[in-house]
C-alpha cells in the first residue's frame, strides 16, 4: 500500500499533547467529560471489536447485511469504468472490502483511499484487504478534510466517500451540519457519499445494545480511565466508577456516562493536578444520535446533497444513505 502522510513526523507528540489538554479541560469543567474520540487506543479498539460481535449489539452486523445486499447495486448506479473510493476512518476493512469487491466484480477499476490520522490503523487495514490487479490502495494520513482536498487535486475520477458505522451519530446537531457542509465542499459536483445512520427504534433494543449482557461496553468505557492512568500517570480507581448508558427520547440519542460511586480525589502525576469527584457525579462520555428518514433527508438537502438511494435492513434498524453532491 502506498502511503502519503500529510501530518508529518511530529504527529505522535501533537496527538499526545492534545490528549493531555483535552483531559485537563474535560476534568476541570462543571460538567466533567472526556471526548469519545479517545476510546480507541489499542485496548479500546480491541474491546470495540468484541462489542460489534456481541449478540446484543445490532448496528455492525445489521449494516454489514445491507452492504452485502447493495454491493452489486452501487456500481450500476455510479456507472463508471474507474472510481475513487474514499473511506473516512480506516476501520478494519471488512465493510469497505464488500463495497470494493462489488465494483471489481463489475469490471470497474478501483482506487481506494482510506483517510485516517493514525498511520498504524492504516497499516492494519491494509492487512485485511485482498490484493487485486484492478485495485490500487493509497492510504492518506491526515484529518478528513485535508485528505479530501489532497485527493481532489490529484484525481479527477468520480468519487464515492464512505462514512460507515453510525459515526455520524456521535456529532451534535451543529457538528453534524458543519461536517456535512465541509464534506460536500470537499467533493466535486455529482460525487457520491455513503453514510451509515442508526435509526430510531424501540428504546429497549437501544438500551440492550449499549448495555450488553457481558459488560463489554462497561469495560470499553472504563478503559478511558485506564488509558488516563497509563498515559498520564493517573490514579483512577476503576472500581469506584459505574458505567451508565440510556436512551434519551427527547434528544433522540443514547447517552453514556461514568458515575463516581463516592466522594474522591483523582491525581494525574504527569500534569501534577488533582480533580475532585463528588459522590454520584456524572462524567459524560458520548452521545449516539438516532435518525428518522425525514431527519436524513433534511440533513442531505441543507448541506449540498440530494438523496440518490436509501438502503434499509429488513427490520428498519439501520440505513445506509447514498447521497450525491448537488451544490
Amino acid at each position: 500500500m502506498k502511503l502519503t502522510n500529510l501530518i508529518g513526523t511530529d504527529q505522535p507528540n501533537q496527538t499526545k499533547n492534545t490528549f493531555i489538554s483535552d483531559v485537563i479541560v474535560g476534568l476541570s469543567a462543571a460538567q466533567k467529560s472526556i471526548s469519545a474520540k479517545y476510546f480507541y487506543d489499542d485496548i479500546g479498539s480491541e474491546l470495540f471489536q468484541k462489542i460489534t460481535q456481541h449478540p446484543d449489539y445490532y448496528p455492525t452486523k445489521t449494516e454489514f447485511s445491507i452492504l452485502e445486499k447493495i454491493n452489486s447495486i452501487l456500481p450500476s448506479i455510479l456507472n463508471e469504468p474507474e472510481i475513487d473510493i474514499i473511506e473516512l476512518g480506516a476501520g478494519d476493512g471488512h465493510k469497505s472490502q464488500l463495497i470494493i469487491n462489488g465494483f471489481l466484480d463489475s469490471g470497474c477499476k478501483v482506487n481506494f483511499y482510506p483517510i485516517d490520522i493514525s498511520e498504524k490503523a492504516m497499516e492494519l487495514l491494509a492487512q485485511n484487504l485482498s490484493i487485486n490487479k484492478q485495485l490500487h490502495i493509497h492510504g492518506v494520513v491526515a484529518d478528513y478534510f485535508n485528505g479530501l482536498n489532497h485527493l481532489k487535486k490529484i484525481s479527477n475520477n468520480k468519487k464515492l466517500v464512505l462514512f460507515l458505522g453510525s459515526n455520524i451519530g456521535n456529532f451534535n446537531q451543529t457538528e453534524t451540519n458543519v461536517f456535512l457542509s465541509q464534506l460536500s465542499a470537499g467533493l466535486n459536483q455529482d460525487d457520491y457519499v455513503l453514510i451509515g445512520f442508526d435509526l430510531k427504534k424501540d428504546p429497549n433494543i437501544l438500551n440492550k445494545a449499549y448495555n450488553d449482557s457481558d459488560g463489554l461496553t462497561r469495560d470499553f468505557n472504563l478503559n478511558l480511565l485506564a488509558r488516563i492512568n497509563r498515559e498520564l500517570a493517573g490514579n483512577f480507581n476503576l472500581a469506584a466508577f459505574q458505567h451508565y448508558g440510556f436512551y434519551n427520547p427527547v434528544l433522540g440519542a443514547m447517552e453514556s456516562y461514568l458515575i463516581s460511586l463516592k466522594d474522591q480525589e483523582v491525581r494525574l502525576a504527569k500534569t501534577n493536578q488533582t480533580f475532585h469527584f463528588k459522590a454520584h457525579e456524572l462524567m459524560h462520555l458520548e452521545y449516539s444520535h438516532k435518525f428518522s428518514t425525514a431527519g436524513m433527508t433534511q440533513l442531505a438537502t441543507s448541506n449540498g446533497f440530494e438523496i440518490a438511494e436509501l438502503f434499509f435492513d429488513e427490520k428498519n434498524y439501520f440505513a445506509d444513505a447514498l447521497w450525491q453532491v448537488k451544490t
